[in-house]
Order: structure tokens, then C-alpha cells, then sequence
């Protein structure tokens, strides 16, 4: 049994204070009153809190390896060591428009990390290649295109289970096709889309719930033309990931977008990694990644995703940990486990202090 405690303990609802967490095999067996437990056997951070480890859903690789270019179990395996070291403790590896071929290698070896008891990969994410090339940003322009249904029945069978998202178009998928993706149980988001308004609020009748990196690749609010993010804001349940790293956004506009979709804005980190094979080609460039002068991912953690939506966008501690916790957990429906910590969820935690710095991630 393992027994930890700071000042404060953020739960992922609420903060609380003079409680322990008690963790046993993996998970959290329960949180009592400190004075409960013999301080002997407590592991205590003075001048700290607590707070459940990160979730994220777009990422696409680390340590010079991207997935699409190295699709391999091993590289999973970099992605989850350096992500796990900077608070992030599930994730969604993503591969964007790329050929059947990739991805399919991309579904095996997602398979072959899990078959090893591979950690903290949740499923694959496919950004494209059924978007719409007018909004590509730094996709491949020749592998853009609508889809037919043998295609989508063909690649979604092969990569059955593995596949948790897909971001799409609306205006360039036929109803058939959202109808056959979401039966497979498979998220639906809307990006890289030049849809109109009618056009996004049609995708989300027929159950596109999310929206893929919000402002970026897509429809702007226009007075007259309101588009994908008016559609967004003006929304009742549909959510959307967000890129808080000052290239993607201006942090007005992620404080204007947070004051309008509140618990339905979630942080993604959108991270490519150096490469120089295949069609994704990211340099850095200062912060930030670019591909034949594209701006084509972020250099971003999702630490300091959050550290940026408190320190430049004004969002309040609390939210701007749900933002890059609870909220992508309830995305991918595994709340239950991860974004909170309650009894039987992840034994997986951030230490941070008053500045709110990482001091420790907690990996039981």
C-alpha cells in the first residue's frame, strides 16, 4: 500500500485538504482524513498539491519518432516514456492523411504495444485523409479525399478495437459514411473543414460530437458566415480540443472560446516531433514545428499546456487542470478511471507547487 498526501489534493471536481490518497496495485483504493493514517507511513509534499495525471487525444510522436514514419510498437513505447515523464498518462497516438498502408502499420502496431502490456495508449486517432484539402493546413493534398464506403468498411474492420477517433470533414462525408464510422463505436470530430454553418450543425445531428483543434483548419465566425466555429460556440453538448500554445491560438481567443463552450473546450497538445522521412518532414522552428514552412504541430507538453491556458489565457487552476484532465477523459468515455481521482481510478498523479511547477510525476 502506498499512501501520499500534500496541502491540498485536487480531485478533479474539487480541492480538499488534510486527506491522503491510498493507492494499491494501480489504483486508488480510497481517500481518507489524514488523520486516519499513521504519518509514519505517509509520503508527504509540503507546499504542494495533488492532481490527477494528464489525457491526451492528438499526438504524434516523441523522441524524433513519429508514428507515421516509424509505425512501430517501439515507438509507442518512446511516445509513452516521454509523455509519462512530463504528467501526460494516457494518449491517443495520432497519424494524419497518410495511405491505407501507414495505417494499417500504424493499427499494428498499436496491437503489438498492447499485446506486451504496453501503457497509457488508449487507441489510435486518424486526422484525415477524409478532409477537405481548401482547410489541408500542412496534410498531403494527393491522399485528400471523399471516401467511399468500401474504403471506410475495409480500413475501419482492419483497425477494429484499435481506432477510438477520427476526424473528418462533415461536408466532404456522405451520411452513410458517419452512420458506418459511428457504429463501429469509433468518435467522430469535424476538422480541417470548410463546412458552412448548416453544413457543421448537419454533422453534428448525425453524431459528430467533437471538434478537432478549434479556430485551426477550418471555417472561421464570420458575421454573415459563422461557420464551423460558430457552429462550435453556439452548440449545446458538441466539445473541442484546443492548442494553447500561443502559435496555434492567441490566448484571447482561447479565453473567448473558454468563456463561451466552458466545460466543452479541452486542451490538446497536437505535438510532432523532428523528422526527416516520409511526407511529414517537422522542423522546429523556435517553438513550434513547421513542414515546408507550414506550421504543422506543436512543440508542446501537456504541463505546459496547462501552465499556459492559467499563466496567458486567465483560466483559473482548477478548470485549467479539467481542461487537460477530466475533460479529454470524458471525451474518450473513460472518465471512470482517469481525470479524477476516486477510489478505483488510475494510481497515476502530478505533484506541483505553488508556482505551479512539476515537481514530481507520481507513476504507481
Amino acid at each position: 500500500m502506498k499512501i501520499i498526501s500534500a496541502d491540498k489534493i485536487f480531485t478533479g471536481t474539487e480541492w480538499i485538504t488534510d486527506h491522503v490518497i491510498l493507492i494499491k496495485d494501480g489504483y486508488v483504493v480510497d481517500i481518507a482524513p489524514r488523520s486516519q493514517v499513521e504519518p509514519t507511513q505517509t509520503e508527504y509534499y509540503n507546499d504542494c498539491f495533488i492532481a490527477p495525471a494528464f489525457v491526451d487525444v492528438q499526438v504524434y510522436g516523441a523522441s524524433k519518432k513519429l508514428l507515421a514514419a516509424f509505425p512501430q510498437a517501439e515507438t509507442l513505447t518512446l511516445m509513452y516514456e516521454q509523455f509519462i515523464s512530463e504528467g501526460t498518462c494516457l494518449f491517443l497516438p495520432t497519424v494524419a492523411t497518410n495511405t491505407v498502408d501507414v495505417f494499417k502499420k500504424s493499427i499494428d502496431a498499436v496491437r503489438e504495444y498492447w499485446k506486451y502490456n504496453g501503457k497509457g495508449v488508449h487507441g489510435l486517432h486518424l486526422e484525415g485523409p477524409w478532409i477537405n484539402e481548401i482547410k489541408r493546413g500542412a496534410h498531403i493534398k494527393q491522399l485528400i479525399h471523399a471516401p467511399a464506403i468500401d474504403e471506410v468498411k475495409d480500413l475501419l474492420d482492419y483497425g477494429k478495437g484499435v481506432i477510438k477517433m477520427i476526424t473528418i470533414a462533415p461536408e466532404v462525408c456522405s451520411e452513410a459514411v458517419v452512420e458506418l464510422i459511428l457504429s463501429y463505436d469509433i468518435i467522430l470530430s469535424a476538422g480541417h473543414s470548410n463546412a458552412s454553418y448548416d453544413e457543421a450543425n448537419d454533422g453534428f445531428k448525425k453524431g459528430i460530437s467533437t471538434v478537432t483543434h478549434l479556430y485551426n483548419a477550418m471555417s472561421g465566425l464570420q458575421h454573415r458566415s459563422p461557420g464551423l466555429v460558430g457552429a462550435a460556440f453556439n452548440h449545446s453538448t458538441v466539445r473541442s480540443s484546443i492548442i494553447p500554445d500561443g502559435y496555434h491560438v492567441d490566448y484571447p481567443a482561447i479565453a473567448i472560446a473558454k468563456k463561451i463552450m466552458g466545460h466543452r473546450l479541452f486542451a490538446i497538445t497536437d505535438a510532432v516531433t523532428e523528422n526527416n522521412s516520409g511526407p511529414y518532414q517537422h522542423q522546429l522552428a523556435g517553438d513550434k514545428f513547421e513542414c515546408n514552412g507550414t506550421l504543422s504541430g506543436s512543440a508542446l507538453s501537456m504541463y505546459k499546456a496547462f501552465y499556459n491556458l492559467v499563466k496567458y489565457a486567465g483560466i483559473d487552476v482548477d478548470e485549467g487542470l479539467r481542461m487537460c484532465s477530466l475533460y479529454p477523459s470524458q471525451v474518450l468515455a473513460c472518465d471512470n478511471n482517469y481525470g479524477k481521482i476516486v477510489p478505483q481510478s488510475a494510481g497515476q498523479f502530478l505533484v506541483l507547487d505553488k508556482q505551479l511547477e512539476l515537481v514530481e510525476v507520481i507513476n504507481t
